[in-house]
């Protein structure tokens, strides 16, 4: 009986201390800035009115416009944090502090495990030490013929749409197609998959994000034990199943081919002539001669770089052709540079295409406006006080809200406006180092940005030296929320053979 007593008195010391953190938590924070709140869903209100994704997305946007340069959306479940200022985006980023993804991320762990994207602490570095040997600047290079040649069935396929009387081409699916291609013939070393399995891979990974953001938006769909049971749950594990059997079959594929047929793929440090390791090599190398990895985790990584490595370039590919249309000066700048270096039909080089800075500017300017991952979300590893004189507890869901940093007026005069001299020399010195961050920034800044940057510039230069591109007056510039940036409607551009117009 004593001891039944003695147990019941800590439980109940523990349970007070942890609802004492909480309120002190609440408290504190409180203090930050937010639309009044409805007890007892505090800020919840507004998704009793079911709103759209694009109603969603829009609501942020006018959050920030209110209240930057922080807030705060109250739940009865938790509080979340808006950071809008450069001063805490260094304060957060910079550091080997703060480094854990917040819980926002665990609703991708069914799909993701805890790979690259999602892991944290001794996992997280052994992991990101590992891979990113799969893209050092050697490696870049040799991948540097499969974007071109990926650009090249690109242009051929809009050749074919052109010749079909296709007046303007949904260049959502022409570049999804070009990315997801170049990612498995680049980091998975697996060619020619059919078109329509990477079409319905691509399907599925849109699917799975509608229904993750619809996930986190509605926190009574947080319990595993109730949301597995809904119909969106029982769809998410088909989908799920149905991603996973994909890597499944390009990982043994790979490891057939290197086991079976004695592929000598090299060793993980050789960046020589042939002999390199892709991303997925590197993994089984691992698994196979170091036995520091298993399938599960060769999955994570696979599904993780799959997933961001294709997705947000091609995102930032498909808004880069539409602003090029939208602006024909610009596109018409852009494009005299690169017959300057290029002339008008040898292939880029990857000395040639660091020799593009007005091109540059441009895509900078198109990745402020449309950064393909709109917010990045850490949890406080510390308190600290913000740029602003706000506390900030440790334990608090932090929310980088990447494209309404690079909206601030006070930063980029009338932010709206395109304008890639934003990014010449000159002025980009005036700016705060972490204004700009379409890659996040600091220790868990994205691995694979100079890989993106490489295609998305090799995509560049094949087509501007082949077609002028119009831009389409029905363009609907409306954003949905989603793990990615999209727009709620394919993006259309028309494509003119350039030699009509010479």
């Amino acid at each position: 009986m004593l001891l039944f007593k003695f147990v019941l008195s800590v439980l109940l010391l523990v349970v007070v201390y942890k609802l004492y953190k909480r309120w002190r938590m609440r408290a504190i924070l409180g203090r930050i800035p937010a639309l009044p709140g409805v007890w007892p869903v505090g800020n919840l209100d507004i998704l009793w009115r079911n709103p759209s994704p694009e109603e969603i997305f829009q609501f942020f946007r006018d959050m920030a416009e209110k209240f930057r340069p922080i807030y705060r959306i109250s739940t009865p479940f938790f509080v979340v944090v808006m950071f809008l200022h450069p001063d805490d985006y260094e304060t957060i980023l910079s550091q080997p502090k703060h480094m854990e993804k917040s819980f926002v991320y665990s609703f991708l762990q069914d799909w993701l495990g805890t790979g690259l994207l999602t892991s944290f602490g001794k996992k997280w570095h052994k992991r990101r030490k590992l891979l990113t040997k799969a893209f050092h600047f050697s490696i870049l290079q040799q991948f540097l013929k499969i974007f071109n040649d990926e650009t090249a069935h690109l242009i051929e396929r809009v050749e074919k749409l052109n010749a079909e009387g296709e007046e303007f081409i949904n260049v959502t699916r022409l570049v999804t197609q070009l990315t997801l291609q170049s990612m498995m013939d680049t980091s998975m070393g697996t060619s020619q998959i059919d078109t329509n399995i990477l079409q319905r891979y691509r399907q599925n990974i849109y699917k799975i994000g509608h229904l993750m953001i619809q996930r986190v938006i509605k926190p009574w769909a947080n319990l595993p034990i109730i949301y597995w049971l809904t119909k969106r749950g029982r769809e998410q594990k088909l989908i799920i199943n149905q991603l996973h059997e994909f890597t499944h079959n390009v990982i043994k594929q790979r490891e057939r081919k290197i086991l079976g047929e004695e592929i000598d793929v090299g060793t993980p440090d050789s960046y020589s002539g042939r002999k390199f390791m892709k991303m997925l090599d590197i993994l089984l190398y691992e698994k196979i001669y170091e036995n520091g990895i298993d399938y599960e985790g060769i999955r994570e990584e696979v599904d993780t770089f799959m997933f961001e490595g294709h997705d947000t370039t091609a995102s930032a590919i498909t808004f880069l052709l539409m602003c090029l249309a939208e602006y024909p000066h610009f596109q018409e700048e852009v494009r005299k540079e690169i017959f300057e270096v290029l002339g008008p039909t040898s292939l880029p080089t990857y000395q040639d295409l660091q020799n593009l800075p007005y091109s540059e500017m441009f895509i900078k300017e198109t990745l402020r406006l449309y950064p393909s991952v709109p917010f990045i979300s850490r949890t406080a590893s510390e308190d600290f006080i913000t740029f602003s004189g706000h506390k900030i507890i440790k334990g608090t869901i932090m929310h980088l809200v990447i494209y309404d940093l690079h909206r601030d007026p006070e930063i980029y005069p009338d932010p709206l406006k395109f304008d890639p001299n934003r990014f010449l020399p000159e002025n980009c010195d005036k700016r705060h180092p972490f204004a700009f961050v379409p890659f996040s920034a600091g220790p868990r800044n994205c691995i694979g940005q100079r890989f993106a940057l490489l295609e998305i510039k090799a995509a560049l230069c094949g087509i501007l030296r082949k077609f002028r591109l119009e831009y389409d007056p029905d363009t609907d510039k409306t954003m949905v929320t989603d793990l990615i940036l999209h727009p709620k409607n394919d993006i259309k551009v028309k494509f003119v053979p350039l030699s009509k117009n010479m």
